[in-house]
């Protein structure tokens, strides 16, 4: 009877919190199915079974356990798939190879959702995977064999029946806070102290930014873009627009400038870290997206080499995937670059903080108008302020100018972007 133990989903897990599980006890469970929603120190995320049996619940929603203790157990399942739950890739990605072992003979790949984002995120040619989910289904563990062995084929597929298939589970709802404690006034003159306790994402997030401001000699640079253009192109893509076809947003159009500078000036797309530069292969962009409790920052991976489309969609799903608590560890690991934007909430100009491993973060303001002179005429004009964090241990001051400067310069002429 192998145990279902408290997978690693992160880089930087150390344990885990169940929020629900999504079959029940005495439930037939088949390998590859979604099996219990986790807290993690980054996001909730969803587990996949390793292995197929009848499921057998040892550690009840709410319950908080290291990585490696057992949660349940899989009755007459095969043992979990060799290598079944790696940490998923670093921060500092290269681009890895594709494993080649054949389609199906249909020439369709039958994957689960989680199997079809990881295999995106870490390079994996699917039709070169062998499926051991039910009825020869790549599975999540298939693509992270995949793309740790090489050349090595998946295990293979599963010899008994799929299990019948299971209503689908209601949408997991947000980890629960945890609730307040509420204490007498201590003599402060405050009234009555409400104490807070955060959340496992919370707390990492508060320990990672008290890092970066102790130990990045950071430092900024700001400059305002002149967005008539750019907004001009938008209003032409959003007449174009269907309902499946939807035009970029102005963020979209940052993280594709982003990239590209990215791409040309390669210390901004790099970090420092003991005593040496870091700089990194793919350009893969974070992009800031904010929930009722934390700030996550899911990754629009090599952002450079994609159309202005498919950075729309993927920020669009991968935002969508953050706040309905679907994201995937794979998508919250790889950026080498952060975008922030506060501009929807009227914000003109801010400074973000840097995430350590990056050489900076870029903080996007406000869309406003403003007047301006053209011509030796004052006309209304469409202005947004731009400024990066830099770390000086990689990125000088030039070079930050340089780079923002070619944000600016992109933005400006947007056609560009949309090639």
């Amino acid at each position: 009877m192998p145990d279902v133990v408290m997978p690693r989903l992160s880089d930087s897990m150390e344990e885990g919190t169940i929020i629900k599980w999504l079959k029940a006890s005495g439930e037939e469970v088949a390998r590859g199915e979604e099996l219990v929603e986790i807290e993690t120190d980054k996001a909730n995320m969803t587990y996949e079974a390793d292995a197929s049996g009848t499921l057998e619940i040892v550690a009840e929603e709410g319950a908080t356990l290291p990585i490696g203790e057992p949660i349940a157990r899989l009755a007459g399942g095969e043992e979990p798939a060799r290598g079944a739950a790696p940490a998923p890739a670093a921060e500092a990605p290269a681009a890895p190879t594709a494993t080649a072992a054949g389609g199906d003979r249909n020439g369709r790949v039958k994957a689960s959702p989680v199997a079809r984002r990881l295999a995106s995120e870490l390079g994996v040619d699917l039709a070169g995977v062998v499926g051991s989910g039910p009825g020869g289904r790549i599975v999540k563990a298939d693509v992270e064999g995949a793309a740790k062995g090489g050349t090595e084929t998946a295990a293979a597929p599963v010899a008994e029946p799929p299990a019948p298939a299971a209503p689908a589970p209601a949408a997991p709802a947000p980890a629960a806070t945890p609730g307040p404690v509420v204490s007498g006034d201590a003599g402060s003159g405050k009234g009555e102290v409400t104490v807070q306790e955060l959340t496992r994402t919370q707390q990492v997030i508060a320990r990672r930014m008290a890092e970066s401001k102790a130990t990045i000699p950071d430092y900024t640079v700001t400059t305002e873009v002149d967005m008539e253009a750019a907004v001009q192109l938008r209003e032409q893509m959003k007449a174009a627009a269907t309902e499946t076809l939807r035009a970029p947003s102005f963020n979209d159009m940052v993280v594709k400038a982003a990239a590209l500078a990215l791409r040309e000036i390669p210390k901004a797309n790099g970090g420092y870290r003991d005593g040496k530069w870091e700089l990194y292969s793919r350009v893969n962009v974070g992009i800031a997206v904010a929930t009722d409790d934390a700030l996550i920052v899911p990754t629009v991976f090599d952002a450079d080499k994609k159309a202005l489309g498919e950075i729309s969609r993927d920020a669009r799903a991968l935002a969508a995937r953050v706040r309905a608590g679907r994201i995937t560890p794979p998508e919250l690991s790889g950026a080498t670059f952060t975008v922030s934007n506060l501009g929807m909430f009227g914000t003109t100009e801010f400074t973000a903080v840097i995430v350590p491993g990056q050489a900076g973060i870029l903080s996007v303001g406000a869309l406003r108008d403003t007047p301006v002179v053209r011509g030796g005429q004052i006309v209304p004009g469409k202005r947004m302020s731009v400024t990066i964090t830099a770390d000086h241990r990689i990125l000088n001051g030039a070079e930050a100018a340089q780079f923002i400067a070619r944000i600016r310069e992109l933005l400006e002429t947007p056609f560009s972007l949309a090639l």
